[in-house]
């Protein structure tokens, strides 16, 4: 059976999580409490020497780590993935997106301010809220007249993409105003019937500490 290392507050993990579900596999799931230091033990580091969640373990000894190539293994051969070349680049396109630009501000200004992290990065914060309305800015541009992120139809990009910027509200960004981005928002969830929980941090008493560094054995 597959095996999830996973954090449950995740939205990494969240998407997925979001395409297990989708495919209907049966997966075990194996808690990894981050801010307590478990994603940065010398046998976690083994299969993930970033000290991230999640990490997808498909057999005993081979594991992939990294969402978006997690959903890149999982969804070969179906249709979230397409096999036309230059429709997968597309698809992969938004994968390197959600990755450049998505995870530094929507993602990151959404954990700080759940977590009670943002006093504690107020020089960093503005640059990254502010780059988090320029990637709402440009989704709401590019779906406006569009049903999904790939003219290929409902793919793992748009799992990718969605899995951070439809909490964006709760990193205090303001959606009311983004009606595309809104609808597409339904459409996602319309296809991903029911859609995964979420977590809030808040389920973990520890998700207000900074994360642990590797130990220096394991980081060389």
């Amino acid at each position: 059976m597959l095996r999830l290392y996973d954090y449950l507050p995740s939205q990494n993990a969240y998407k997925v999580r979001m395409l297990l579900g989708h495919l209907g596999l049966a997966y075990e799931t194996v808690p990894v409490e981050i801010f307590q230091g478990e994603s940065r033990t010398p046998a976690f580091l083994a299969m993930n020497p970033a000290g991230a969640v999640p990490v997808l373990e498909i057999a005993p000894g081979r594991v992939i780590a990294e969402s978006n190539a997690i959903l890149c293994y999982l969804a070969e051969g179906t249709a979230y993935l397409p096999s036309d070349r230059f429709e997968r680049a597309k698809v992969m396109q938004w994968l390197f997106f959600e990755q450049d630009y998505v995870q530094p501000s929507i993602a990151t200004i959404r954990h700080w301010t759940m977590t009670g992290k943002l006093e504690r990065n107020a020089a960093q914060a503005p640059g990254r809220k502010a780059a988090g309305e320029r990637v709402l800015d440009l989704l709401e541009s590019h779906l406006a007249g569009r049903a999904f992120l790939a003219d290929c139809g409902y793919s793992i990009a748009d799992m990718a993409v969605f899995a951070y910027v439809h909490r964006a509200e709760e990193g205090g960004f303001d959606l009311s105003g983004r009606p595309a981005l809104r609808a597409w928002f339904e459409r996602v969830a319309a296809e991903s019937v029911p859609l995964p929980p979420v977590y809030p941090y808040s389920i973990d008493p520890y998700s207000h500490r900074s994360l642990p560094v590797e130990p220096e054995a394991a980081s060389s």
